[in-house]
C-alpha cells in the first residue's frame, strides 16, 4: 500500500511557522537589496535557486531519504523531486 501518511500540520502551528519564515525571508531579501545598491537582476531565480537545495537537503533529511514521505511533505510528485534532486546533485 503507498499511501502516503497525513503530513500536515495543526493549523495553529503552520500559522505560527509562515509569518516566521516569511520575516525571514523578508529580511533576507531586504539585506541583501541594501548591499547591492540597487545593483540587483534575476533576483527570483537567485532565491529560487539558494531556498531550493537546502530545502530539498534538510526535507530528504527529515524524511530519513524516503522520497515519497519527502515528496508528500513538499507537495509535489515523486518524478518532480528526483528530477530536482538530480538538479541540485543531491
Amino acid at each position: 500500500m503507498n499511501a502516503a501518511p497525513n503530513l500536515r500540520l495543526s493549523e495553529a502551528t503552520e500559522s505560527a511557522l509562515q509569518p516566521a519564515l516569511r520575516e525571514c525571508v523578508a529580511r533576507a531579501v531586504r539585506r541583501y537589496l541594501h548591499d547591492m545598491d540597487g545593483e540587483a537582476s534575476d533576483l527570483y531565480e537567485l532565491l529560487r535557486g539558494e531556498v531550493e537545495s537546502p530545502l530539498l537537503r534538510e526535507v530528504m533529511a527529515w524524511a530519513g531519504g524516503n522520497q515519497s514521505k519527502a515528496a508528500a511533505a513538499l507537495g509535489i510528485n515523486r518524478a518532480t523531486l528526483r528530477r530536482k534532486l538530480a538538479a541540485h546533485d543531491l
